[in-house]
């Protein structure tokens, strides 16, 4: 499994976009591996539907704390979902680092590689068997076959 990512931030008022994306391997995705979702430490920003954040508003308000704000829920889809580019927006900053973004996603590559070790304990399998007819239920029906015969043998012989 690998994950990728890209931070894209436009120069000016406007809020970096996060986007990502998942790649399975083949093996991981047939062992049926369940969804993996944590809840991250990236802070989702106050209407974080709006591209833009002005100097003095929500993040870049004096005093703003994000100690306490809502977070993003990171999400791998399981075995039979589709696989493709998701995206959240960020909050403003003025310095532009987003450490808990790495972070969060080696938290979600750790929590995916805790199930799949999880799922590779269950061993393949493949039993067959067969099972014949008890001896004794053998005896009795070849004493029925063998009567059946002679009663055959006897009709055609007997009316000659």
């Amino acid at each position: 499994m690998q994950i990728h990512w890209e931070i894209v931030k436009k120069r000016g008022n406007l809020r970096p976009m996060l986007t990502y994306s998942f790649a399975v391997e083949p093996w991981e995705r047939e062992m049926a591996i369940p969804p993996i979702r944590i809840s991250s430490t990236i802070p989702k920003p106050e209407e974080s539907f709006a591209e833009f954040c002005y100097p003095g508003q929500h993040e870049r308000a004096a005093g703003y704390s994000s100690s306490g704000r809502p977070t993003y829920e990171l999400e791998i889809v399981s075995h039979k979902g589709k696989l493709w580019p998701q995206s959240l927006r960020l909050p403003w900053r003025e310095d532009n680092s987003y450490p808990e973004v790495e972070e969060s996603f080696a938290r979600l590559r750790d929590a995916f590689e805790r199930e799949s070790a999880r799922a590779s304990r269950s061993e393949p399998l493949r039993l067959q068997g067969s099972i014949d007819c008890s001896a004794g239920r053998r005896g009795g029906m070849a004493q029925a076959v063998l009567a059946d015969k002679f009663l055959a043998y006897a009709e055609r012989f007997g009316r000659a």
